[in-house]
């Protein structure tokens, strides 16, 4: 004789798809997120791609009105800016300080950061708040001191010194973007290493290092957007080896408007395909500092 098992109520499934499906906050809440996201990208994309559109654009196009979305894809006025004596002289300065910086920031963020995830030592508040401060000083304040240090050292209108004024104001984010990846690493995976025979440096090297790459590429990038997109201390330090955005600066601030776009347009297309270049590196970085 089989004893009876009593019956219990089966208790309502809770469904979050159908409940975010319903409910009229959680779909306010969407809306608004949605309504921001795009408010961003537009917020981007817009303003990229007026410019692409009137650095193709007619000077009558550029300079009349109405307006026109649809370019007539007139090149003279990109082609009369590439061979603008001094464009390609000011390129190439650019993509070397912008290299230069990448190379010192990252050279010296990333031990900075390492330092910062993986040891406690007296006084590394004080120098986290050291480091944010950095950000705090205008580059106007900077530049006069900067520039008689460089003439006394012999350093002045020079890629490497200008390199060396870009780095110091990328190696805050490479301290910062390092440490924060070299946390998510869990540090038992060092320690298991260590057991196996490795030194600490080998350690790093074989375990550390390529799980957080993709993050110092990332630091990179920040380091050589900076440098690229600098105006300031490029036009103040350098005289003969003017970067490109010094260059521009100085060049085209009485030029006609389609000359001003097709410069901008120079100016921005590096910057962006070196970001397309390199963008599955970013996003694993995202997934790294997430953990």
């Amino acid at each position: 004789m089989s004893i009876p098992t009593p019956q219990v109520a089966a208790e309502p499934r809770f469904n979050l798809r159908r409940l975010l499906r319903i409910s009229p906050t959680t779909s306010v809440w969407r809306w608004m997120f949605w309504a921001g996201v795009s408010i961003m990208v537009l917020w981007v994309l817009v303003p990229i791609a007026l410019l692409m559109i009137n650095a193709v654009s007619t000077p009558a196009q550029v300079n009349g009105w109405p307006k026109t979305l649809t370019p007539g894809f007139h090149t003279d006025t990109l082609m009369f800016f590439w061979n603008y004596q001094g464009v390609i002289t000011a390129l190439i300065n650019s993509l070397l300080a912008a290299v230069f910086t990448m190379v010192i920031a990252i050279a010296l963020g990333a031990p900075a950061g390492y330092a910062l995830a993986r040891f406690v030592f007296p006084g590394m508040h004080a120098y986290k708040m050291i480091i944010v401060m950095t950000r705090a000083f205008p580059m106007p304040l900077l530049a006069l001191p900067l520039a008689v240090i460089f003439i006394q050292v012999g350093i002045d209108d020079s890629l490497i010194g200008l390199a060396f004024v870009h780095a110091t104001l990328a190696l805050p984010f490479a301290v910062l973007i390092t440490s924060s990846l070299f946390m998510g690493i869990p540090v038992e995976l060092e320690e298991a290493a260590w057991t196996m025979g490795c030194t600490r440096w080998q350690a790093f090297r074989k375990v550390v290092l390529p799980l957080a790459a993709p993050g110092i590429a990332a630091s990179a990038v920040f380091a050589f957007v900076i440098s690229w997109n600098e105006v300031f201390a490029s036009a103040i330090l350098t005289v003969q080896n003017r970067t490109l955005t010094a260059f521009l600066v100085q060049s085209l601030a009485e030029s006609p408007a389609e000359i001003k776009f097709a410069g901008g347009l120079v100016l921005v297309v590096p910057a962006l395909l070196f970001l397309f270049a390199i963008r599955k590196y970013l996003f694993s970085m995202w997934g790294i500092a997430n953990r």
